[in-house]
């Protein structure tokens, strides 16, 4: 079976390949440091430095293999390129909540920079796979987990940054 394609926006793509540079060139001698340092501590079969210090290294060996695939399965979106008759991966949405009678931006992002905290919403979340399409005026009914919320959608943007 083949992995799933990752979709990212060039900001996503940028954060985590800054990431992942960091991780191998600066965290990995960091903890390279701490295990050695522990290990000149003499016994390691009590020595809670050097079982923290492998441990951290074992976290950050598995996030580089993670970002690793999702960049091998990476598929960037050209913001330059999104057409703004309709929503899609990489715009600037505005909506109102007609339950909550508020306006609510976000931004449409692949599952792998989904971030609710920061406004980044998944085209995979319920939301985003309901908004995908549409066009400013239309109104979405999206099933929540608390039942049926309408958004109408009223501005699309390319999101600059």
């Amino acid at each position: 079976m083949a992995d799933k394609k990752n979709i990212l926006t060039y900001a996503g793509l940028k954060k985590l390949e800054e990431e992942l540079e960091n991780l191998k060139v600066v965290r990995r001698k960091e903890i390279a440091d701490k295990i050695k340092e522990a290990r000149e501590q003499g016994d390691l079969s009590e020595n809670a430095e050097y079982d923290a210090a492998k441990e951290e290294q074992g976290h950050i060996e598995k996030r580089i293999e993670e970002i690793e695939k999702i960049l091998k399965n990476a598929e960037v979106v050209d913001e330059e390129e999104i057409d703004l008759d309709k929503i899609n991966i990489g715009c600037k949405v505005k909506v109102f909540d007609m339950e909550f009678d508020e306006e609510i931006e976000f931004k449409l992002v692949g599952s792998t920079e989904a971030d609710s905290l920061n406004n980044m919403i998944s085209n995979e979340s319920p939301l985003g796979r309901a908004l995908i399409g549409c066009k400013i005026g239309e109104v979405v009914d999206v099933e929540t987990q608390g039942g049926i919320a309408q958004y109408r959608i009223l501005d699309i943007q390319r999101n600059v940054e």
